[in-house]
């Protein structure tokens, strides 16, 4: 079983309109985005998208390009697009790629699809490197995982946790000596019957409390399989700073 890679590519985008489109040192964002997936082991590449903006743009790129709709609230929802109109069937393994990944490493990529392939229970795989900054731990913005011993997900989180009772009731605060903390890394990989059975769950409580949609997966009781990134992944791109600091990252 190899496994596709999609790259959801929305024009519209609240902080960053055109996103995919910006630049970055003479390409197009979503450009270098699908030079990083052409880079890895999978078997297609294609590109998702409401624009057709987005579409002209990458039309040279010898790539396979989906026109979705442009409602979707998600990208996994734009993904059960492509499920339906190529008809994958359900033991088909995606990869969502974000289309403002340009810095996510290929061997990210195959680490993702590979836990997918190696063992036919893994519905969803996903990504974690493990974090050391005591001011990333108490950041909002940075997702926590916390795995169990088979690194499969306990819980994801927004919150510093593990929390450390001894290290964490005193100024100035430190990382424990003897607790691996992970940040999650969002890039999922899935079997294509396990996107449908998600779109078809009701958000819960949790996942709208936290603001973090795989919190859905746990709540009704399936497993998503986290492993340890070989090469951590550069930034994504979210807003113009993100996008000038890819920018310098690539010059140097």
């Amino acid at each position: 079983m190899s496994f596709r890679i999609v790259i959801p590519a929305r024009f519209a985008s609240s902080r960053l309109p055109g996103k995919p489109l910006r630049d970055i040192c003479g390409k197009p964002m979503i450009e270098r985005v699908i030079e990083q997936a052409k880079k890895s082991d999978a078997e297609e590449v294609i590109v998702a998208t409401d624009s057709n903006e987005i579409a002209d743009a990458i039309s040279a790129l010898d790539i396979r390009v989906c026109m979705t709709h442009e409602n979707h609230q998600s990208g996994t929802e734009r993904l059960s697009e492509v499920i339906e109109q190529l008809g994958f069937d359900d033991e088909q393994i995606l990869i969502n790629l974000q289309g403002d990944e340009p810095m996510m490493p290929p061997v990210c990529l195959n680490q993702v699809g590979q836990a997918l392939e190696k063992d036919s229970n893994v519905k969803m795989a996903t990504l974690c490197t493990p974090l050391t900054d005591i001011e990333e731990l108490f950041d909002p913005h940075a997702v926590k995982v916390v795995r169990d011993i088979n690194d499969f997900a306990l819980y994801f989180t927004r919150a510093a946790v593990p929390w450390s009772r001894d290290c964490f009731n005193q100024l100035p605060r430190e990382l424990p000596k003897n607790q691996d903390y992970q940040r999650h890394i969002g890039l999922y990989g899935y079997r294509a019957g396990f996107i449908k059975q998600y779109l078809e769950w009701q958000s819960s409580d949790i996942e709208k409390t936290e603001s973090l949609e795989q919190l859905r997966v746990l709540y009704y009781g399936e497993k998503i399989k986290v492993i340890t990134a070989e090469i951590p992944p550069g930034p994504g791109v979210d807003t113009i700073e993100d996008l000038n600091r890819v920018c310098e990252m690539i010059t140097k």
